[in-house]
């Protein structure tokens, strides 16, 4: 561990500090990094025995303490629980970026935690970890490539913003999270409300100056003091390595262009099989040798296919889109619902809609928020052939999830016009290569099947890369081998006129702004591919919503009303509801909205409330009741708050003795208003009303 620094340094206004040396110097390294009153510890930790296996064991686990935003956190225990939705979304924003800068072959256990210590209500604390991260590691004697650094750039009346505030963040019509190096961007995640690819570039540029600058202030953390491990370096057997090649080059040339995935599989499988009983036998044999031969011939032999056939593994053109079908009402009691199928690639999704009461309740360091759009994305262990336990939703559905939901909230309808809660579930059924660019497109089919007045259309796709020196090879719509043999997984989500979601994964050192400017251009062509053959479907939301959703009819009253809508401990509002069979909720604006199930009650429950808060003019005709009869005339309730009199020589065209020769208690009447007092009191006439149909004015 180092001794203690602090390093600070002014980006775009905001002083962000690194400190190391004084918190946790047990481990291999430590960083409290700060930003406002925003404070994060970030810890790393790496075993000194490496694992027996290929592979990096990296854990990466962001945490919030309750007590860095003064509160006590809820539930019975009293402590912080299970990681959240949100904490386990930015574990994987912050773990994307740090993988690919270990060395190849480091494998040895290592754990990365970043705890909020502090939050403000200004300084979000999630890109502020990443670089806390990177810093840890870089002051350790891990082996790491970085420096790197992380980054939110948003747009706020067309001003690109570097690490904003939450308010700032809320107004944007642009917000990524952006990761890279001092050379290249490592990792994009983010959406837009439908802004043009070249918009969307000027802002990851824009964010990879203020990388760079917060990489600078990293560099001052480095010393001397706790050199760098040594990597141990992997005994290849190069004549074992020639022996395995020479014996399955020529079928496994044959196996990689073999279409479906399914028969590819089998055939390699078969294939390994073969070598294993070739070489099994021996006394030195080493199976987990013989496997990471036999799988990197495999990546080596299709990425020299795709340099030298110019053709992919199931013999497309590295911008062609697969075979694409879709259809819609397949559910016919889910509100809406779509199958929407690329490939081998197919995802079920369905729409539900509900009201106020249904939205999501999240308890956040920033107090409660309300979800009134939730999108759960599922993928069974059957989609890929495959048997495992299902112990709840695993961190990638959650993330694939979050970026599905990211790029369809663009298109959904403002409140005030559409005031539903929507949930889309989708249940990913086959599965080769992007199952959430699936969910976009299937979600877009579902909401318009469900008659949701979305602004646009909106489908995904995501794009490959293939990198050998300085030669490259993009490609559209990848398989899932091209997924696990490629150097770059990037999703791109939008409309026919820009981008909603972006979501960039690099295993390689990052890419060049050349690179990603060429992805986002054939993306936009496979995207509008899609989106032609999704709108030979449904090209627009259904005219009606479905019979078995609620109807929600939103109507504004005087907010002064509120309180007679409710009534005296919630008497009018219970009335209301257990009288029409509908949920009624209004909040301080007096926007007030009636759902019900039944289309009938909804109109019922309509008419009593404008008869609570209907104002009596004069001249005009109401349906009253008589609340209470008087020697002079006879007091009318109008609604459940206004009264008015019919003296008794109004209540008809001849002289009348007696009120109750004419009128008694509970009689339905109608009314004209005759006058409005300057102290409120109402005076209504029967008599200029006898010549009118009671019936045309019920429903007022």
């Amino acid at each position: 561990m180092v001794s203690y620094k602090k390093v600070t340094k002014d980006i775009d206004g905001k002083s962000i500090s690194l400190e190391t040396g004084k918190l946790a110097k047990q481990s291999d390294g430590s960083i409290f990094a700060q930003i406002g009153d925003t404070q994060v510890l970030a810890t790393v930790v790496s075993s000194k025995d490496p694992v027996d296996d290929n592979f990096l064991p990296l854990t990466v686990n962001y945490q919030e303490k309750a007590f860095a935003a003064g509160k006590i956190p809820g539930g019975y225990f009293k402590r912080e629980g299970r990681p959240g939705e949100m904490e386990t979304l930015i574990s994987r924003l912050i773990d994307r970026p740090l993988r690919p800068m270990f060395p190849k072959d480091y494998n040895f256990p290592t754990q990365v935690i970043i705890s909020v210590y502090s939050a403000d209500d200004v300084n979000p604390p999630d890109v502020l970890s990443i670089t806390a991260a990177s810093a840890a590691l870089t002051v350790s004697d891990i082996p790491f490539d970085g420096p790197l650094a992380g980054v939110r750039v948003v747009r706020v009346d067309n001003q690109l913003i570097c690490n904003p505030s939450y308010e700032e963040i809320e107004n944007a019509d642009l917000n990524f999270i952006i990761a890279g190096s001092s050379d290249a961007i490592l990792m994009v995640e983010g959406g837009a409300d439908i802004v043009p690819e070249d918009e969307v570039i000027d802002a990851l540029i824009f964010g990879h100056e203020k990388i760079k600058e917060i990489i600078e202030l990293q560099k001052e953390l480095i010393t001397d003091e706790n050199p760098k491990r040594e990597v141990p370096l992997k005994n290849i057997d190069q004549e074992f390595h020639d022996e395995v090649e020479s014996m399955v080059s020529s079928e496994l040339n044959e196996v990689i262009r073999i279409k479906l995935k399914q028969e590819r599989g089998l055939k390699s499988s078969e294939l390994y099989k073969k070598a294993y009983s070739e070489f099994s036998t021996r006394d030195d044999f080493n199976e987990k040798q013989l496997k990471e031969i036999f799988d990197s011939l495999k990546k080596s032999y299709v990425r020299k296919m795709m340099f030298d056939d110019k053709t992919r593994i199931d013999g497309r053109n590295f911008d062609e889109i697969r075979p694409i079908s879709s259809e819609i009402g397949l559910l016919p009691r889910a509100h809406g619902s779509a199958v929407f199928t690329r490939g081998e690639t197919q995802a079920l999704v369905a729409c539900t809609l509900g009201s106020k009461d249904d939205q999501q309740r999240v308890d956040t360091l920033m107090g409660e928020e309300k979800k009134s759009f939730m999108l759960h994305y599922n993928f069974p262990p059957f989609s890929v052939g495959e048997v495992s336990n299902r112990l709840g939703t695993g961190r990638r559905e959650i993330g694939h999830g979050e970026l599905a939901k990211r790029a369809v909230n663009a298109i959904l309808p403002d409140k005030d016009d559409f005031p539903y809660t929507l949930r889309i579930v989708s249940d990913i059924l086959e599965s080769n290569g992007s199952s959430s660019m699936a969910t976009v497109c299937g979600s877009s089919l579902s909401l318009m099947d469900a008659g949701v007045p979305v602004k646009s259309p909106v489908a995904g796709i995501a794009m490959g890369l293939i990198k050998e020196a300085d030669n490259s090879i993009i490609l559209s719509d990848i398989l899932g081998d091209e997924d696990h043999l490629g150097d770059m997984d990037f999703k791109v989500c939008g409309t026919s006129d820009g981008l909603t979601a972006l979501q960039m994964d690099i295993k390689i050192k990052g890419i060049s702004k050349e690179l990603m400017t060429s992805a986002l251009t054939q993306a936009k062509a496979g995207r509008l591919h899609i989106l032609s053959e999704m709108a030979k479907t449904i090209e627009s939301k259904k005219e009606n919503i479905s019979p078995y959703a609620p109807r929600i009819t939103t109507i504004q009253i005087d907010p002064s009303k509120i309180k007679d809508i409710i009534g005296s401990g919630g008497k009018n509002i219970r009335k209301l509801t257990e009288d029409n069979d509908v949920k009624i909720d209004v909040d301080d604006t007096g926007r007030l909205n009636v759902i019900s199930l039944n289309e009938e009650n909804c109109k019922n429950a309509l008419r009593d409330i404008a008869y609570i808060v209907r104002e009596i003019e004069v001249d005009k005709f109401y349906v009253g009741t008589v609340k209470r009869i008087l020697d002079f005339g006879a007091i009318v309730g109008l609604s459940p708050t206004l009264d008015g009199l019919i003296h008794i020589s109004e209540l008809a065209k001849e002289r009348v003795k007696q009120v109750t020769d004419i009128l008694n208690e509970g009689d339905e009447v109608l009314v004209k208003c005759i006058s409005k007092e300057r102290d409120g009191k109402i005076r209504l006439s029967r008599k200029e009303a006898l010549d009118e149909d009671i019936d045309n004015y019920r429903e007022i």
